[in-house]
């Protein structure tokens, strides 16, 4: 799959959320977002013929926390359903490193090529900074209105996430698989 149509399957859903969200409100828009992540979903089996477990355990998150949003007709759900996924995602990684596996490389792999220093590395600075936004998520969530919350999540952690891989870039470099293949610089 390139990787436009997989930042549109990753990315889809939520821009989906936030305009249904101004459209028809967050009862809806919930609803909204829970069908497209199905979709997307599906879109990726169909077009790969496999989901990856971080597809599979957000859509499942998204189902839960917005099923009890809809439910409950209480907001603080799926606000708070980023703090589950960040913090699942750091306490994931983390674990696997202490069984010395390298979960993010299953991930990853098709991605970026690294040593297994490299992965480590990467694994404890993920899961660094997913704890961090999960902390984050909880004290925007408590103390701000949902449209507040959506704006800075909007805003601030897209942005935060997509700045957090672009400063791995030197790690990338440093510890990149060069493809045996390739020819290489003199």
């Amino acid at each position: 799959m390139n990787a436009l149509v997989k930042l549109l399957l990753d990315l889809g859903p939520l821009v989906t959320f936030f305009g249904s969200y101004y459209a028809v409100g967050i009862l809806w828009a919930t609803g909204i977002f829970m069908g497209a992540t199905v979709l997307a979903g599906i879109a990726s089996y169909v077009l790969t013929r496999k989901l990856s477990p971080l597809m599979i355990f957000s859509a499942v998150v998204v189902l839960i926390f917005g099923g009890l949003t809809i439910w409950l007709k209480d907001d603080i759900f799926i606000k708070l359903k980023p703090t589950i996924y960040y913090a699942a995602v750091a306490l994931i990684l983390s674990g696997g490193l202490l069984m010395n596996r390298l979960l993010i490389k299953d991930v990853m792999d098709l991605a970026v090529h690294l040593t297994d220093e490299g992965w480590e590395k990467l694994t404890v600075r993920t899961s660094l900074f997913y704890g961090f936004m999960a902390a984050l998520n909880v004290y925007i969530a408590a103390h701000y209105s949902f449209p507040v919350w959506l704006s800075i999540k909007l805003w601030a952690f897209i942005p935060l996430n997509f700045l957090f891989f672009v400063a791995q870039v030197p790690l990338f470099m440093r510890y990149e698989i060069k493809d045996p293949e390739q020819p290489t610089s003199a």
